[in-house]
């Protein structure tokens, strides 16, 4: 038998956690010396620890947990709630991620709020081009919304291209518009520009982008996750310069350098007009 000290060890909890087991009936002690009041453990109560400690980091209550081992829950059984719960841990800290990666993007946009950049911004005329793209419609026009649909439509562009013998001639380029729903969701159009003709022998569409007469254009360089701030800087002089936004810019991907998102160039290009 092992003293509430060594059996504590073991199970790698602590002394005070096994009391209140004990106390509540979860798991008692094997033996209790009637003169000293120490506890004693046998090493086959580990194998209910474990289930206690697992049970209660699936979330349930110690009630609950209490019901469960009534019912004499087999390890196969329990070995399935903790892969279920694996699953939604790991998922549930990459949504944490992602929504602190959003935070600092916002935080990032505060700090850069009264910058209104001058010589960053350069008005121009962008060529129309004929691009192959896929589409698919984000919910919303926010990053949280945008980048989960439309990155992984650029590896599956590229695929398609490159089974159709088709070579890109030049950097990807992104564009937006609004779904005719009218619920704020927008389609995300990924394309990469190309130089043959539309054929219905592609499973991806062959587009010409129009020009874009007019437009204010800065260079966001680094994540796309960090954007915003690049995006309202463009809006202030955009707005400042007496002129109107008439949709959403385009996106131009200079640089990206596979796995660091830090050192892509992304030109920005937003079409205005006179007031």
């Amino acid at each position: 038998m092992f003293s509430i000290g060594d059996f504590a060890r073991h199970g790698r909890v602590s002394i005070r956690m096994l009391r209140h087991y004990d106390a509540i009936g979860l798991l008692q002690p094997a033996h209790v010396d009637a003169n000293t009041g120490y506890r004693f453990y046998e090493a086959a109560q580990l194998a209910r620890l474990n289930r206690i400690v697992a049970l209660k980091d699936l979330g349930f209550t110690l009630q609950q947990v209490q019901a469960i081992l009534d019912e004499q829950i087999s390890a196969e059984e329990l070995r399935g709630m903790l892969r279920l719960r694996r699953a939604e841990l790991k998922a549930q800290i990459a949504n944490d991620t992602d929504r602190l990666v959003r935070v600092e993007a916002r935080l990032h946009t505060i700090e850069r709020e009264g910058s209104m950049p001058t010589e960053d911004v350069t008005v121009k005329t962008i060529p129309p081009v004929r691009v192959a793209e896929l589409s698919a419609v984000a919910a919303s026009y926010g990053p949280e919304d945008i980048g989960p649909v439309i990155s992984p439509l650029y590896p599956e562009l590229m695929g398609k291209l490159q089974k159709a013998g088709v070579t890109p001639v030049g950097p990807a380029i992104a564009y937006y518009m609004d779904t005719e729903v009218g619920d704020g969701s927008v389609v995300a159009h990924a394309c990469l520009p190309v130089a043959v003709d539309p054929s219905p022998d592609y499973d991806f569409h062959v587009v010409d982008l129009p020009e874009i007469p007019t437009a204010a254009t800065i260079v966001h360089r680094g994540s796309m996750d960090l954007v915003d701030s690049t995006g309202q800087a463009l809006a202030r002089w955009i707005d400042g310069h007496g002129y109107r936004s008439v949709g959403y810019p385009r996106e131009l991907y200079l640089e990206t350098p596979p796995g660091d998102m830090d050192k892509w160039v992304t030109e920005l290009q937003a079409p205005i007009a006179a007031p």
